[in-house]
């Protein structure tokens, strides 16, 4: 193999992983992809260029965006930037509870959106979702399934909830939902607003099993509404070794933690 081939090989391989991330944030700077790629600065432009002229992508001020830009608001964006790396290891850990064919219900929020954004092209199963970034998303998976629930868009979240959401989910089963929170204890999981709650509820009832996407920063935050007991948990995916008093609360209440590796 020649040299020109494998730095074309290389070449196609990263403008992949520009297209990836993409995909999953809606909007990329060039400072980013640098230090993603550990590349320079004029080959992430020239990748940018390329992309653009094959209609991949949009290159904009500071970065590149999606050609049909994104339902993702830009608080949206903000939150999925905060903890990326955590949220990231804790989606790879979490795609691992994934069959190829499996139906999944998948809850609203920047952590488990990048469980999706985890999932891989031959992802044949079937999404069920009131998320609508998720859902959005869910357009670069052709070989999956998709259910929509309706209800009231909740900007906050990015999400449709309500008692039409609640209703749509009558005769439904998933395999497993994976849940996202604002905030967890040894008392419980806690949401933000009470408006999500029989939504989340609801998602959780229509699984065999609820697996809880939390980052480390969860344990140590605080919301208002308690959701549910920590025994409503079976699987807990998180990015760090938990704080005692949740540790030890989850080995009571039967609750299986992983925690997600860095990237190799």
């Amino acid at each position: 193999m020649t040299e020109s081939t494998t730095a074309a090989r290389g070449g196609r391989a990263r403008r992949d992983e520009i297209m990836r991330r993409l995909q999953a944030a809606g909007f990329l700077s060039v400072t980013y992809l640098t230090a993603e790629l550990g590349v320079s600065d004029m080959t992430v432009r020239r990748d940018l260029k390329q992309l653009a002229e094959a209609g991949e992508l949009r290159v904009v001020h500071g970065g590149a965006s999606l050609p049909h830009g994104t339902l993702r608001t830009a608080d949206f964006s903000s939150r999925a930037q905060h903890e990326r790396e955590a949220k990231r290891r804790i989606a790879r850990q979490a795609t691992e509870l994934v069959r190829p064919a499996a139906t999944i219900a998948v809850d609203a929020g920047t952590t488990v959106f990048e469980l999706v954004a985890a999932l891989p092209d031959t992802f044949r199963g079937c999404v069920i979702t009131h998320s609508v970034p998720v859902l959005q998303h869910m357009l670069h998976l052709p070989a999956a399934r998709v259910i929509g629930l309706g209800g009231e868009l909740l900007a906050d979240s990015q999400a449709l909830v309500g008692a039409l959401t609640v209703q749509a989910l009558t005769g439904l089963r998933a395999e497993v939902v994976f849940l996202g929170v604002a905030a967890v204890n040894e008392r419980g999981l806690y949401v933000a607003t009470d408006l999500e709650r029989p939504t989340k509820l609801a998602l959780m009832e229509a699984a065999d099993r609820v697996v809880l996407l939390a980052d480390h920063s969860k344990f140590s935050g605080s919301a208002p509404v308690r959701l549910a007991p920590l025994d409503a948990v079976d699987v807990l995916v998180t990015d760090a070794v938990l704080p005692a008093p949740a540790a030890e609360a989850a080995e009571r209440a039967g609750v299986a933690v992983r925690i997600g590796e860095p990237a190799p």
